[in-house]
């Protein structure tokens, strides 16, 4: 396009034609989204990935107003009415073995198995992604010792490690999270290692080193931006199965110890009276796990789509 400038008869003064700032604004109206409105967008095109943070946001919600929104105490029971079915007078979820109250403990439960299955997640996060970066772009001698330490770990199934690393430890809420931390660490390192291997090899990178960048500049301004994506999505997902985990430790009898109110002890308290046909004492809690478990899943799945620059669309 052809600019067109007027020369004024007053010395000093140019004008330039209208056409062009119109032009200039158009220019500027039609400039593309930021990732950050893109990721937004086909996070919310995403009918089931909505879906899933609001069960989540409702859960966590629940969790952190336990003490105003559970009617009774979790952990005091009428052994007079023990085993009400639901839509016993006052207690909408019946009650359990012990005459304890099923909705007062499946939302105070709320809060300590998004602890176990959230907070070590969180914790390990940091930690694996810098052995992930540094071991991915070093290589060699040292990369390699750090992925083999990681791969004896890594040998063992992630849920038998934890049960026998909880059953060393012992049960209640700082070792089940410590276990379920170290079990982790292999699993979100590889991710984050796999990431940067690949990502090493771009051109952005090589461009970094030939313009003389640091190991450092490369790894925290390059790299780390594309490598925390995955590990992150990858993260979304393992909360929702450390939910699992979690409920299968206390269930097993290795994780939160009694009474507290955690959805795999109600699961376990509720599996010894089945055969007495109160199977809502150990359904309530499973469906619970379940919903959760899933919700974390179809979050990940949003969140991949969303971080996925070839899936961001204006």
């Amino acid at each position: 396009m052809n600019t067109v400038v007027e020369v004024s008869s007053t010395p000093g003064q140019v004008s330039v034609d209208p056409r062009f700032g119109a032009s200039s604004r158009k220019a500027k109206a039609g400039r593309r989204p930021s990732r950050l409105i893109l990721g937004l967008r086909a996070f919310g095109r995403d009918k089931m990935a909505v879906a899933a943070a609001a069960v989540l946001i409702i859960v966590v919600a629940a969790a952190a107003l336990a003490p105003v929104l559970s009617p009774y105490d979790p952990v005091v029971g009428d052994s007079a009415r023990r085993l009400e079915g639901i839509g016993s007078e006052g207690h909408p979820l019946g009650l359990d073995g012990q005459g304890r109250d099923i909705l007062s403990r499946l939302i105070w439960g709320a809060r300590y198995s998004l602890t176990v299955a959230i907070v070590p997640v969180l914790a390990v996060l940091p930690i694996a992604l810098l052995i992930g970066l540094f071991a991915g772009y070093v290589q060699g001698r040292v990369g390699g010792v750090l992925m083999r330490v990681l791969d004896v770990l890594f040998a063992f199934p992630l849920v038998l490690l934890a049960i026998a690393l909880a059953a060393v430890l012992g049960a209640g809420l700082g070792n089940v999270m410590l276990a379920i931390g170290i079990s982790l660490v292999p699993y979100m390192a590889r991710v984050a290692y796999t990431s940067t291997v690949q990502e090493s090899s771009r051109e952005y990178v090589e461009a970094a080193r030939a313009g003389g960048a640091r190991t450092g500049e490369i790894l925290l301004k390059e790299l780390l931006p594309n490598v925390v994506s995955p590990l992150l999505v990858y993260a979304t997902t393992l909360c929702g199965l450390m939910v699992v985990l979690a409920a299968g430790l206390s269930f097993l009898g290795v994780g939160i110890v009694p009474p507290t109110p955690d959805w795999g002890i109600m699961t376990a308290d509720g599996s010894s009276v089945l055969l007495e046909g109160r199977a809502h004492v150990a359904t309530i809690p499973g469906l619970a796990i379940l919903v959760v478990a899933l919700a974390f899943n179809l979050l990940g799945d949003g969140l991949r789509d969303a971080l996925d620059p070839r899936k961001q669309t204006t």
